[in-house]
């Protein structure tokens, strides 16, 4: 049976914590790039992340389960970002590239791990495997960034 659980509010509200981090890491990284192709591409991750954002915020409320505001940062939230923060300093922008490739390989991983969860309703399961798909997408399009530099 397929049923919202506090457990998949917690996953989510987790996930959406992470989207967060990884909007404001990506519109960091366009403030920090010269590149007008990287820019863009940093610029649109960014938005991605904000929609992402509002749609996990709308299934949660669904369920009659609270939003949780970020109040509770943990190391974990900060992962996928935490190495893109500290390279701006040195403008590399192949390095930032990396770090935004990495970041994104973590968040499919994420998505997949709460993609197992038995329990999740279908609307859930759905918008999930959405967003995830559109990662990879961009995982796919990313190579083409690489070869610029």
């Amino acid at each position: 049976m397929s049923t919202y659980t506090e457990e998949v509010g917690n996953k989510l509200n987790a996930l959406l914590e992470k989207t967060y981090d990884a909007e404001k890491g990506f519109k960091k990284a366009a403030e920090n790039v010269d590149n007008p192709s990287l820019k863009a591409y940093f610029e649109n991750k960014a938005q991605e992340r904000y929609n992402f954002g509002h749609e996990l915020k709308r299934e949660i409320r669904s369920f009659n389960q609270d939003v949780d505001k970020g109040g509770s940062l943990t190391g974990t939230v900060h992962r996928a970002w935490m190495d893109l923060k500290s390279l701006f300093s040195s403008d590399d922008e192949e390095s930032m590239l990396e770090e935004a490739i990495r970041g994104e390989k973590a968040a499919v991983n994420e998505y997949e791990e709460i993609l197992k969860e038995t329990s999740l309703p279908l609307s859930t399961k759905s918008i999930l495997q959405s967003q995830k798909n559109i990662i990879n997408e961009g995982l796919t399009k990313i190579n083409a960034l690489e070869d610029i530099h």
